[in-house]
Order: structure tokens, then sequence, then C-alpha cells
């Protein structure tokens, strides 16, 4: 069974189509790039997914199910602006998490914290923006879910950072779960990818491994996207 399914899901803000007769299937156990220009719906669809917009028409399920009380303990979201509260220190926020996550490996976030030299006792609201960026990116790859929805995760971070965060979202989530990463930074991204699926002006327009699309348009993915959104 798919992990996440769109079915022919319609998403209109007043007479404004931000998705147009979406439909795709993401199976367990893989990377998918979810790449497309600024506006073209990656954040709407991913909202979605997660209960916190509904569909205007069409349906959008986690594992077989409509977004609700189960599906949220079986996602970990990663949302593309900071939704943590500012007063919280890093060390309240990964006790927080694990009241309320069943999933959530306290253990794994302070390695992660540590490793990247963030004190657990500074408070969000003391912290630069890409540092708040990392620990929000650190409290959701630190749960077991079975999907992982990471909106924009390495949008506002320096090139080493960018590089740190994507080992931290392939070392740090089971096999068997599937990543669901939203960006327009293609080249930073492909080489941890499984799938891309493409999106532009809220409809699919190509979704296929990465391996396929090398093998038969003879160029990465990075090149397939300049071409198809050349402006």
């Amino acid at each position: 069974m798919p992990i996440l399914e769109a079915k022919s899901l319609t998403k209109r803000y007043g007479s404004n189509p931000a998705l147009t007769n979406v439909s795709f299937a993401i199976e367990p156990g893989r990377i998918v790039g979810l790449l497309g220009p600024n506006g073209s719906g990656k954040t709407t669809l991913i909202k979605l997914a997660n209960g916190l917009l509904q569909p205007t028409s069409g349906e959008i399920l986690i594992d077989g199910e409509k977004p609700g009380a189960r599906s949220k303990s079986l996602v970990s979201y990663l949302p593309e602006r900071i939704n943590v509260p500012l007063w919280m220190s890093a060390e309240e926020l990964i006790k927080f998490y694990s009241d309320f996550y069943a999933d959530f490996e306290p253990n794994r976030a302070q390695d992660m914290l540590h490793n990247l030299g963030i004190g657990e006792k500074m408070r969000i609201k003391e912290m630069s923006k890409g540092t708040r960026e990392k620990v929000q990116l650190i409290l959701a790859m630190s749960r077991r879910a079975k999907l992982y929805m990471l909106d924009e995760p390495i949008g506002g971070v320096d090139p080493a950072t960018r590089d740190y965060i994507l080992a931290t979202i392939i070392n740090n989530y089971d096999p068997s779960a599937s990543v669901v990463i939203s960006t327009h930074l293609i080249a930073d991204v492909e080489n941890i990818l499984d799938d891309a699926l493409f999106i532009s002006r809220g409809e699919i327009v190509l979704y296929d491994s990465v391996d396929h699309i090398r093998e038969s348009r003879g160029m990465s993915v990075d090149g397939l996207f300049r071409e198809v959104f050349r402006c």
C-alpha cells in the first residue's frame, strides 16, 4: 500500500487553482524530491497531506486513510517556516516532543545538537535563523515516523550545513519509511533521491525514478529541471 497517495486532488483558493487534478502514489522506502519553482503548489500539497488544508475535490491518503489523528502519528512534518515556541530552549523542546510523540527519540536529538554545536540551554529566540532551522529539522528527524515531509529543509542554510542536513536525513530515518523533500535546489538533493516528482502551476508534469530519468534522457535531474522550467 502507498504511504502517500493523491487521487484527482484539487485545491483552489477562491477562483485561483493551487493544485489541479493531481494524482500520484509514493511507496514505502523511497526518498522523493517534490521539485518545482516557488509558487508551483509544493507547500499546498504538503499542507493537504498534513491535514492543515482541506481539498476542494479529490483526496489525499496517508497509509490508505485521510489525514487525521492516526496520520499525525505516522508523519513527521517539517514546515517551511519556524513553528516552535521561541521562548523555549532546545532542551525544553526535546522534552516537549518526547511527551507529545511516542516515537520521538531524545538521545538522537541531543546527539545531533551536539554535532552541530548547538547548546541545549539556548532559547530559540536567541538563535540565528539558520540555527533555528537546524533545530526544527533535528526535531523532525528524531522521530521514528513512516513518512517524513520536509518543506524546503535546506533553503536557508550555508553549503556546509546543507551537506550535514542531507546526511542527517539519510542516516536518521528507517529505510522502510519514506521521505518527501520539497525544494527548488535540485543539484543539492539529487544524489540522495530515489524519485523525482516535478510540479508546475499546480500540476504534475513528471514523476519518475532518478535512475530512469538519467538513463532515458541522458541528463541529470537538475539538468532536466532547468530544461522543463526554463524561463
